[in-house]
């Protein structure tokens, strides 16, 4: 099987190919897999071949997933693998916004070398800046990357509100007793003197920072935002810091808009740019593509259900198909036509879409493989030979 890199992809995790079963390259025509980070899919044709798409870290924005689903493409993502990284770039965020570093180190290599001693201890009083001790900071998103930011925070001596309406179970239970869930996000705005986003860009949450949000929120409040460029409204944000109303902003969205504005610090995407995330991030996606290639098992998709089965028979039949009534009764029913028994039968759905795998013994050939493609609301069908 092939697999197409569009980025370079770190070794620790390309090396989880098997390589009498796998080859990997930038210049393959047809393809089974691709893997990403950072290029952008939404211009390119895919060829029939392709099964799969692994971004090598959480974002997919840089994936046409609609597409990809009508095409019967599984699209997966690496969730938490860059998590540590990201927690650490915030902490960092939340000191650089209290404490004028970086106009510090700015001035210091302004000054003379011969007297810059004594000219340090007369100047350093316009970089002091509070601790962040004490203070209280909203994290918005409770998700791998906020519970750590939460609990790392509170460590350090915070009072930590987090809000999140939709917070797994995982992540309750790794979530420090000491952090106070959140209901509303009127009370972040209100009562933090830091906010932090740690949340996708979706429909529902573009532009959330807005106007309104800002008039709710303490004067002087400092903001991280290592999440999603697109969070915030950058018209409200520009007019909030004018006023005041905002103390410092940190975000990893370079924006010419912001360049000008001395409260501002813009790091350069830096948010998973650590070795330890790249092999962390590789090898999850690597291992997500080779489940699903070699068993049709589907972990961590963003445009698919999740679905996992244990191998009971000596062929896998793996059907995307629309989520409509029947469906999986219309399934059985032309597998009995062409003589397939079914050992054992899973189905799951997730949106518009939903997700078979069929285990039988029975022998597949093309015929029946190609009746059942060929049928109403079935978008993709493979076969897996395996080991009962």
């Amino acid at each position: 099987m092939k697999v197409q890199l569009l980025n370079k992809i770190s070794p620790e995790g390309l090396k989880h190919f098997d390589v009498s079963m796998y080859e990997t390259g930038d210049n393959f025509d047809d393809y089974d897999a691709i893997l990403v980070r950072s290029a952008s899919l939404h211009e390119m044709e895919f060829p029939q071949s392709l099964k799969c798409i692994a971004r090598a870290g959480a974002g997919v924005n840089n994936i046409p997933l609609q597409r990809c689903s009508e095409q019967g493409i599984v699209v997966f993502n690496t969730p938490g693998a860059n998590a540590n990284a990201v927690k650490e770039l915030t902490i960092a965020g939340l000191l650089l916004a209290s404490r004028k570093i970086v106009k510090g180190i700015e001035w210091v290599k302004t000054l003379d070398p011969k007297d810059i001693a004594k000219t340090v201890e007369k100047g350093k009083s316009q970089f002091a800046g509070p601790e962040i001790k004490g203070k209280t900071l909203g994290v918005i998103g409770l998700g791998a990357i906020g519970v750590q930011v939460a609990n790392a925070a509170a460590a350090l001596g915070m009072d930590v509100y987090g809000y999140d309406p939709y917070i797994s179970v995982n992540a309750a239970w790794t979530l420090k007793a000491r952090i106070h869930h959140i209901t509303q996000l009127k009370t972040i705005f209100e009562e933090c003197d830091y906010i932090t986003l740690h949340l996708p860009l979706l429909d529902s949450t573009r532009g959330m920072l807005n106007e309104e949000a800002f008039a709710q929120m303490k004067d002087g409040v400092r903001i991280v935002n290592f999440a999603r460029d697109g969070l915030i409204e950058q018209d409200a944000l520009i007019s909030a810091i004018e006023n005041g109303k905002v103390a410092a902003f940190v975000t990893d969205f370079a924006d010419e808009k912001l360049l000008h504005l001395e409260q501002v610090i813009i790091t350069p995407h830096l948010g998973a740019s650590t070795p330890e995330s790249e092999d962390n991030c590789a090898r999850m996606a690597v291992e997500e593509t080779r489940e699903y290639l070699e068993t049709g098992n589907i972990r961590n998709s963003v445009n698919m259900p999740a679905l996992s089965l244990e191998p009971s028979a000596q062929n896998r039949i793996c059907i995307i198909n629309r989520n409509v009534p029947n469906m999986v009764a219309k399934i059985s029913s032309q597998l009995g036509q062409y003589g397939i028994n079914i050992e054992t039968m899973a189905n799951k759905a997730r949106g518009e879409y939903a997700y078979t795998i069929v285990e039988t013994n029975d022998t597949i050939d093309e015929l029946s493989i190609e009746g059942i493609r060929s049928s109403e609301g079935i978008i993709n069908v493979r076969v897996i030979q395996q080991t009962a």
